[in-house]
């Protein structure tokens, strides 16, 4: 099936003070709207740059998509309970990354949460929680332990029948970080890749300065909590303030524990800065389930990984390494 792609207008700023410019680019990809930035010094590589990096991240879209009946995840959750799928280095790679971060945060992040039975609504229809039992069914063919990965001869098998797995948790991070490898290579110096939130950064602006990303204030969304430099650094916000439920007064996030079938609590939004966005996408949905404690004493045991929550009581926490002046 042929994908729609909407391209919006063509923004280029030059910089009389510099040989390069800025130009943007808008898309509609995976479902999300993506902005592509680069830095060159011509706007024709610029164009042709961004154009390359729109097909990078379909060609990931066509590997990854569970909804695309001929992708390699579909096959994979096709031939669940039945039989190991060959599959492609590339997605046996994410798979095996995807599940080495469900280990490290103890299931809190599941690419299988894809076989959970939808039965939670976020739009405003649901007035108590559904029956516990009909929440325990919900998740009974979920757990990563199921996914089986055999290295030598790279194929996927999914132990229970009806078994899916998706990449919503994680598939944009990985299209950022692929599109900015891409553009690096091509020799682009600096950019950003927006994928609906989830930024990727590398170099900085023709003057030299950094890129800077504003943490939006979820008590007050055309607000935010300041604004942070980042340089070849990826940064993903995941927040409940637009899709949650309420249940006697408590708000619930649409983030779903894959391990329970119950909706997280506690957090309006988690900020994840790390070296890749898949990482950073992962993490933030992790820190979620995870909740404030246990999430960000799991941060603080990474390298180079920082996180910013926000609280339902509007106080704001912070990774150990993250300095703010007031």
């Amino acid at each position: 099936m042929n994908i729609k792609i909407t391209f919006f207008l063509i923004l280029v700023f030059s910089c009389e003070l510099y040989s390069q410019e800025i130009i943007k680019k808008s898309a509609y990809l995976m479902g999300s709207d993506f902005e592509i930035t680069v830095v060159t010094e011509s706007r024709v590589e610029g164009i042709k740059a961004i154009q390359l990096a729109v097909e990078e991240i379909n060609r990931i879209e066509n590997l990854i998509s569970s909804w695309k009946t001929t992708s390699e995840t579909s096959k994979i959750n096709q031939a669940a309970g039945i039989t190991p799928v060959k599959v492609s280095k590339e997605l046996f790679e994410l798979i095996d990354r995807s599940l080495k971060i469900s280990k490290l945060t103890d299931g809190a992040f599941d690419i299988s949460y894809a076989s959970m039975d939808k039965i939670w609504k976020f739009d405003g229809s649901m007035t108590t929680f559904p029956p516990e039992e009909q929440i325990k069914n919900s998740i009974s063919k979920v757990g990563y332990e199921h996914v089986l990965l055999n290295p030598e001869n790279s194929s996927v098998f999914l132990k229970l029948k009806g078994m899916k797995i998706g990449f919503g948790a994680i598939g944009k991070g990985y299209a950022a970080d692929q599109a900015k490898s891409l553009l690096q290579d091509m020799g682009i110096a600096a950019g950003i890749i927006n994928a609906s939130g989830d930024i990727n950064s590398w170099g900085t602006k023709p003057d030299g300065a950094n890129w800077q990303v504003a943490i939006t204030n979820p008590l007050k969304k055309d607000s935010s909590y300041g604004t942070f430099p980042i340089y070849n650094q990826a940064v993903v916000t995941s927040g409940n303030y637009e899709k949650f439920v309420k249940f006697n007064g408590k708000q619930y996030s649409h983030i779903i524990d894959p391990r329970t079938g119950y909706p997280s609590s506690g957090i309006l939004s988690v900020t994840i800065f790390a070296p890749k966005a898949e990482l950073a996408d992962a993490l933030a949905t992790a820190v979620f389930v995870l909740g404030a404690d246990i999430g960000l004493d799991r941060i603080n045991q990474l390298m180079q990984v920082e996180c910013i929550l926000v609280k339902e009581d509007g106080s704001v926490e912070f990774s150990k390494n993250i300095k703010l002046n007031n």
